[in-house]
């Protein structure tokens, strides 16, 4: 795909902090090169770009998916550089932009070739690009190892993570473990200071656990409600942490299956936009029909709107992106300035990309959405090259 200029006209422009109406973005060599408003883009401009209409559109900011696993077919488990532009390819037409490939609980030389395939991996124009690496597992709580396969569970291992990090180029940007198993946080503390995210997923922390654990350097909790205990009258767990401790973000798969409507505005309630990360959680069966699939390396069941183990747990999502944040919208207070937050402005602070991505800003890569009012996506843009267009 070529990289030609863009001049996006007469939508409503979506900052961090503000909303502009009828402005026009000029998008060039990739960048957001100017924002225009009651101010006409020069006319060298007019005539040389691609121009789009944008009248009675949001210009928005496209969205980044911390936490996937596959998508249309393809899993960064495959570890083949096929499987990663495969879904990269797919992710623009549900508004994802960019996205952390995340890993699954398996046996080390697996995750070893998923981080190495990573590493070599460079994405291509006019696809989602891969910003880095999720690491969920191994270091995680057999008692709530959900669809992480319980054999390849091992305790926090600094010297196998440090190993991991070098082979994956340094791009494990956020690690999934049960914090409760670094009971001095020693390995927390050194992944902190090291710039990783630690996230607190498929434990079985207390409350008093996950103040510790905050203390220590964890900053967030993994798909807030699944794999950790829930709200107790005697101690309110991991999610009532989620809840009371300003520190800690929270990544939440909106479907409305792996957290109800009602618990996901309850978590809006008490959380606000500030602290929730969406994502999908998404599997390779993303974007394909119902059938027989598999998760690090089990069988997988999806129906119409699910993703099962044999046992009925459930294993990963099927959901999109766009589809998430529509949910969040149908809640009672939630705003389009709130989605944008929790769907870009969040993921990009939380894993350091801000600088260049996450909003709409002079300078930054051009990673842009337009949509209706119903989050029906117009036009994905992808660091300057429209990937996508639908509804036109």
């Amino acid at each position: 795909m070529s990289r030609k200029s863009i001049l996006i006209q007469n939508g409503t422009v979506h900052l961090e902090n503000r909303a502009l109406p009828q402005a026009d973005i000029y998008i060039k060599d990739g960048k957001i090169a100017e924002i225009f408003h009651e101010e006409e883009p020069p006319q060298e401009i007019r005539e040389q770009a691609e121009i789009i209409d944008a009248a009675g559109q949001h210009v928005i900011p496209g969205f980044i998916d911390t936490h996937i696993h596959g998508a249309h077919g393809a899993d960064v488990m495959d570890a083949t550089s096929e499987a990663l532009q495969r879904m990269a390819e797919f992710l623009p037409q549900e508004g994802t932009t960019a996205f952390l490939a995340t890993t699954i609980t398996q046996a080390p030389e697996n995750i070893e070739r998923a981080l190495q395939n990573v590493a070599d991996y460079t994405s291509g124009a006019g696809q989602a690009e891969v910003v880095g690496i999720h690491l969920e597992g191994p270091f995680v709580e057999k008692s709530k190892a959900g669809a992480q396969p319980k054999e390849f569970i091992i305790k926090p291992d600094l010297d196998l993570f440090n190993k991991w990090q070098e082979m994956s180029g340094n791009n494990i940007k956020t690690i999934t473990m049960a914090p409760e198993h670094d009971p001095d946080g020693h390995f927390i503390q050194a992944l902190n200071e090291a710039g990783v995210v630690v996230s607190a997923g498929h434990t079985n922390a207390g409350f008093a656990d996950m103040e510790q654990a905050l203390k220590q350097g964890v900053r967030q909790l993994t798909h807030l409600c699944n794999a950790m205990n829930g709200i107790h009258h005697r101690d309110v767990g991991a999610i009532g942490a989620a809840f009371l401790l300003e520190g800690l973000a929270g990544e939440l798969i909106a479907d409305g299956i792996h957290v109800s409507k009602e618990m996901l505005q309850l978590i809006f309630d008490q959380m606000g936009s500030e602290r929730i990360i969406l994502i999908t959680d998404a599997m390779r069966a993303k974007g394909l029909p119902p059938g027989d699939y598999e998760l690090g390396g089990q069988p997988v069941i999806v129906n119409e709107d699910r993703a099962v183990l044999e046992d009925g747990t459930l294993a990963g999502s099927i959901l999109k992106m766009r589809d998430g944040v529509r949910k969040m919208l149908s809640l009672d207070g939630v705003e389009l300035r709130d989605v944008i937050q929790m769907a870009a402005v969040n993921p990009a602070k939380q894993i350091g990309l801000f600088d260049r991505k996450g909003s709409i800003e002079k300078g930054k890569d051009a990673d842009v959405l337009i949509v209706d009012e119903q989050i029906n996506i117009k036009y994905t843009i992808c660091r300057g090259v429209i990937s996508y267009k639908g509804g036109l």
